[in-house]
């Protein structure tokens, strides 16, 4: 599954999100203990948003971070995008969003339209990296804030044994027994595995011109937190 590449795999990464979107919020709290919803309010505290602000939750899936965005800014214009239509009618369901369907290395935004842009679980599965990074820079506007929350590729160290029995064993029977989809599951563990480290993405993240590149990691070293400015 990791191997595919090019259209081949962004076909497959869509019909896995159609195929788990009704059970893609649950299972992101049983995988991570709950500590998503806490991420999530570190994500908007990093991008530094004001009530007036406009800010572009890119791979949006179900809304959850764009919800997150309104709840501390009420007045801030929030546009959820995504490229699976399915997992977007399932966020509808949960309230109304300013819903946009786009593709992470296409956006239909204009050059410099956006106080902010932000990214929970997305860059792991584009099929150009540095293309995603590149687009989400040129929609910010000048000083505007990018927050892109992923997986990270763990080091290794003494908890790794048990990180690598969450990921393959625990992940794919949970997400099997609540979506029928085990497959799914098996592709993000290998996602992670298979990602830049967090040192990597910082390193591109300036490549392209980002300022004040930053990053945290977070729960053993398999989720980290980057932020920066254009």
């Amino acid at each position: 599954m990791t191997q595919l590449t090019g259209r081949e795999r962004a076909a497959y990464v869509q019909n896995m999100f159609t195929q788990i979107a009704k059970r893609y919020d649950l299972m992101n709290r049983l995988m991570t203990g709950g500590q998503d919803i806490r991420w999530r309010k570190m994500v908007i505290k990093l991008a530094r948003m004001t009530n007036n602000a406009s800010l572009l939750d890119l791979g949006t899936g179900t809304g959850d971070l764009a919800r997150e965005a309104l709840t501390q800014f009420p007045q801030a214009r929030i546009t959820a995008a995504d490229f699976t239509l399915e997992m977007m009618r399932v966020g509808k369901k949960n309230g109304s969003l300013n819903f946009s369907t786009a593709d992470a290395l296409h956006l239909p935004f204009n050059d410099a339209s956006f106080d902010a842009v932000i990214s929970g679980f997305l860059m792991r599965n584009v099929i150009n990296l540095d293309k995603a990074i590149e687009e989400q820079y040129r929609v910010l506007k000048n000083g505007g804030r990018i927050v892109i929350l992923d997986t990270t590729r763990p080091k290794k160290n003494i908890l790794s044994p048990f990180i690598w029995i969450h990921m393959h064993i625990i992940i794919p029977t949970l997400g099997g027994l609540l979506t029928g989809v085990s497959e799914a599951y098996r592709y993000l563990p290998e996602t992670t595995e298979g990602f830049v480290t967090a040192e990597d993405m910082a390193a591109r993240m300036s490549k392209t011109g980002f300022k004040n590149v930053n990053f945290k990691r977070l729960m053993f070293g398999t989720i980290a937190i980057h932020w920066a400015e254009k």
